[in-house]
């Protein structure tokens, strides 16, 4: 097989490949053996019927056609492979000849036009330092977290008055749109100012006495009319407040394992330290990103951009809001972005994800999404889409190595140690050998998914993350299996 490449545009590329008959001939013979099995022909039995005589009744077209079908989506895969190509979405592909079939045309031809990651070079690691705030644990931050301990072990008591922010109340409400009710509910408690279910909520309930009612217009916050304007009627059904018990040496034996107040906001204290040592790591990480989006500057392509919005306002039946569009653009595009300098660090890092990194980043996000994790993992294996968990993962830790290569320092210049965070190299070679010493004694099942999900790390798949906010889907990977348009395709001349 050979393979040329031109490239159309610096997101955008054509790749032409030949292929000659004797490797399609598998493919050939395997179409004849199905089509054999299929049709019925007086004098042969079922499955038995020679190619001459399939040529005559159903055609050669027909066979070459089903056979490229076949061969088509390892025929892409290979020419991509051995043409260093770094595909983004779906080809198209045309073939324009067929041994055969086509005139004088010895070997199968196709083209496939596709957009590719574009080349762009991020800066030295070494060169960038990072300057994160000071680690500051203050009374203030002590005592507001013993507010919220405290919070769990608050009783809530009724008040014969009118209802104000903070307080509890149960309501009973209901949305209409026009004559249509949409949705009712009886009994729910929520929080005034917690703004967690629908906007002016806060506004109508403030003020309100128990029993009372009023309406006012929100947009519906879920369910298939979502975003629609609705017509609320609210009515508060009891009014409470909010008691947190005395902060004491009984509080801190109920609430903790501490005897006195001091030990437990002593450990409130390390507590916060803790929490904010780590947030350090996360605004570190999430600064390095920022540093490398604001360092290079590369064309998207704007056919994966246009498909990714399509597919998302397509799902979510907004086709023709022109605002929620743009919105969507934006964040696809702002995602797409993040998406491809992260594929690039993953390469200036080399990361490398085993299959226990693998396990252990599915099942917790199944746990995010509220799923059993063995039913999620076995869901997106069969919809094919481990290596996108895979590429997910491997953005992640490439940030986490990236980190060790940079400085990064406090306010004073001092610098500081993520390496509880971020691991070191030396864990890492620890861990690959660990991984390469079970992979040697694993089963061939095992074997091949940590082949594949090596692979396919950097296949410009993502994963459905934080990062791609309103974007919804992500870039679909090139791998996916292309096939003969139709049978003109076969029968072009």
């Amino acid at each position: 097989m050979k393979s040329a490449v031109e490239n159309l545009e610096p997101t955008r590329a054509k790749l032409t490949v030949e292929v000659p008959l004797d490797e399609l001939k598998p493919s050939v013979d395997h179409a004849y053996s199905h089509i054999a099995s299929q049709i019925n022909v007086p004098g042969f039995r079922k499955g038995k019927v020679p190619p001459r005589i399939i040529d005559q009744r159903v055609g050669k077209g027909a066979v070459m056609e089903h056979a490229i079908n076949d061969a088509l989506p390892e025929l892409y895969r290979q020419a991509v492979t051995e043409s260093d190509l770094r595909p983004l979405g779906q080809p198209n592909i045309e073939v324009t000849a067929v041994p055969g079939i086509s005139e004088d045309a010895e070997d199968l031809v196709f083209t496939a036009e596709v957009d590719v990651r574009p080349d762009f070079t991020l800066p030295e690691l070494g060169d960038i330092t990072l300057t994160l705030d000071d680690l500051d644990v203050t009374d203030e931050d002590v005592e507001e977290r013993l507010t919220s301990l405290r919070e769990r072990y608050a009783t809530l008591s009724s008040v014969e008055r009118a209802a104000a922010d903070g307080d509890f109340v149960t309501i009973d409400l209901k949305a209409a749109i026009g004559e249509e009710e949409i949705d009712s509910v009886s009994g729910v408690s929520y929080q005034i100012g917690s703004g967690n279910m629908l906007d002016g909520l806060d506004e109508a309930l403030t003020g309100l006495s128990a029993n009372e009612t009023t309406t006012f217009t929100a947009p519906l916050a879920g369910g298939d009319r979502a975003g629609e304007e609705a017509e609320v009627t609210v009515t508060p059904t009891a009014i409470k407040v909010q008691e947190l018990p005395e902060v004491d040496d009984e509080f801190a034996q109920t609430a903790s394992e501490f005897d006195t107040v001091d030990e437990l906001r002593e450990d409130l204290r390390k507590q916060v330290g803790e929490a904010k040592e780590n947030n350090r790591a996360v605004a570190a990480r999430d600064q390095l990103l920022d540093r490398l989006l604001e360092s290079t500057d590369f064309p998207l392509p704007a056919g994966v951009i246009e498909t990714e919005v399509h597919q998302h306002l397509e799902n979510e039946g907004r086709l023709e809001d022109d605002e929620h569009r743009a919105e969507v653009t934006e964040e696809t595009t702002k995602a797409l972005r993040r998406q491809l300098v992260l594929d690039a660090l993953s390469e200036q890092v080399t990361v490398n994800v085993g299959q226990d990194e693998l396990l252990e980043f599915l099942v917790r996000t199944a746990q995010q999404y509220g799923q059993e994790p063995s039913e999620f993992i076995q869901q997106i294996s069969q919809n094919g889409q481990i290596s996108m968990f895979v590429a997910e993962l491997t953005r992640n830790k490439a940030l986490a190595v990236a980190l060790r290569q940079v400085s990064v320092v406090d306010s004073s210049g001092t610098e500081i140690d993520l390496s509880a965070y971020i691991g070191s190299d030396e864990e890492d070679a620890a861990q690959a050998a660990a991984q390469a010493a079970e992979a040697a004694g694993a089963d061939t099942e095992q074997v091949v998914v940590e082949d594949v999900s090596a692979e396919s790390a950097n296949s410009g798949e993502s994963a459905d993350s934080a990062d791609s906010a309103d974007s919804g889907d992500s870039a679909e990977s090139a791998d996916s299996a292309p096939s003969a348009d139709s049978a003109e395709d076969a029968n072009k001349a």
